[in-house]
């Protein structure tokens, strides 16, 4: 292997957006008619508690899950069985069900070239009033989250018309509002089926644009990323900290990399990159994902409606309390559905993120960087920027796994790489730190 090679190098930074190809396949839009359509079924469930009913044909539960298992199957028959139904369950117990509840998740498997790396994109489908424990009370769960479960199945419905190389793990999780039981069984079983995730993408609330107060923001949807990840143990975290890569985790670059393929469709929203887990002390269902080391994210709304999220149905003096479809924007739930669809394209159509990528330049004016081979890359694209900014600024293409940057500080110089297929479908970018002694 050669220790310097010569660089394609790019005037600009390159930024995270669907290559041609990519775009191709998912050039058909969201329908907000579509996205309405399935909320209002899932609304007519009555309530889609995790404890209520999973008998009864027409409401609960266990109707709106067997719905949700349905509208897989019938999007598999339209590619030729491309998607298989997967359900999961396993009883949980906690102080919000004290006596236990089965939790059960409904998988709609697109398989890739390659089934054991994976991209998975979810949401909960049940819901909830005032009372958590209450299930039997009517608990529409319009934009908490009909919405989300809305998102992911018109994406299965837009991404079945092609095949990637990564596998497509379309969730639709219950048992969020009483533990994240869900996702949690969720992670576990990609853990215990040795599933290499290269992104979790959690859809939750993601259906309107009036906020608390009547504020209403159109343009915006806010994606939720850690930066120290929750799976490292102190070591690593000082590890990272020591080398300045706390806003450069695999979840951080996963949201950088929404944030730049949002900027590339056209009429679309523009990506507010929350730097936290979650909204302040709150939770969702990617957390089970990063307690488990996988790079995971949060998509909600801009605006919160907090009238209208747990709430029994009412109104007094005036206000409508209640999670109803007409506290919901359509359209704007279609541009966030536009989002998840092209950065699951692009992250499913490349490569691996690569691993053990290191720098190495002390007392030198030149940076070094090697990384590992990542099975199928046609090339690898070298990033770096000054440790004084948050966004990558330069880019060098490369086809060896060594490149040195000469002129580029290491002292003042924070350095990335990303694999690329032959069509530049463009992978995560892996922060490079110090080489790990093996």
């Amino acid at each position: 292997m050669s220790t310097l090679i010569v660089p394609l190098l790019l005037a600009a930074a390159a930024p995270l957006a669907p290559p041609p190809a990519t775009q191709s396949a998912t050039s058909a839009k969201p329908s907000a008619t579509r996205l309405k359509a399935d909320v209002a079924t899932m609304v007519d469930f009555g309530t889609r508690h995790t404890a209520s009913t999973t008998t009864d044909p027409k409401r609960g539960i266990g109707a709106a899950r067997t719905w949700a298992a349905r509208r897989f199957t019938e999007i598999g028959a339209s590619c030729g069985g491309c998607i298989t139904v997967d359900r999961i369950s396993r009883r949980f117990t906690g102080p919000r069900a004290p006596t236990g509840v089965v939790v059960e998740d409904v998988l709609g498997i697109q398989k890739g070239r390659d089934p054991n790396r994976v991209v998975i994109v979810g949401a909960h489908i049940d819901s909830r009033v005032t009372d958590v424990m209450n299930a039997t009370s009517d608990a529409p769960g319009a934009n908490d989250n009909a919405s989300g479960v809305a998102l992911v199945l018109e994406a299965a419905r837009l991404l079945s018309q092609r095949q990637f190389d990564a596998t497509i793990v379309y969730a639709v999780f219950s048992g969020e509002e009483q533990g994240l039981w869900g996702a949690e069984l969720l992670a576990d079983t990609a853990k215990a089926r040795g599933w290499q995730v290269s992104a979790m993408l959690n859809n939750d609330i993601v259906g309107n644009t009036v906020g608390q107060g009547g504020v209403r923001v159109a343009d915006k949807v806010r994606v939720f990323s850690e930066g120290i990840r929750t799976s490292e143990d102190m070591v690593a975290q000082q590890g990272r900290r020591a080398e300045g890569g706390e806003d450069d985790g695999p979840s951080r670059a996963l949201a950088k990399a929404i944030d730049g393929i949002a900027g590339g469709i056209p009429g679309g929203l523009d990506v507010m990159i929350d730097r936290r887990p979650d909204r302040f002390g709150r939770g969702g269902d990617h957390e089970p994902f990063l307690k488990l080391g996988y790079p995971a994210v949060r998509f909600s709304v801009a605006a919160e409606n907090w009238d209208r999220q747990h709430q029994d149905l009412r109104t007094e003096k005036g206000v409508v309390y209640g999670d109803t479809i007409e506290g919901m924007d359509f359209p704007y739930l279609a541009k966030v559905t536009a989002i998840n669809v092209a950065t699951i394209a692009q992250i499913a159509a490349a490569p691996a993120a690569p691993e053990d990528v290191s720098i190495a330049g002390a007392l030198s004016r030149d940076t070094t960087v090697k990384w590992t081979v990542v099975p199928g890359a046609a090339r690898y694209r070298v990033r770096w920027r000054r440790d004084d900014s948050q966004g990558w600024t330069d880019v060098r293409d490369v086809t060896d796994t060594q490149t040195v940057l000469v002129q580029v500080p290491v002292d003042d110089t924070f350095v990335g790489v990303s694999a690329l297929s032959t069509d530049g479908a463009e992978s995560l970018v892996s922060f490079g730190g110090r080489e790990r002694r093996r």
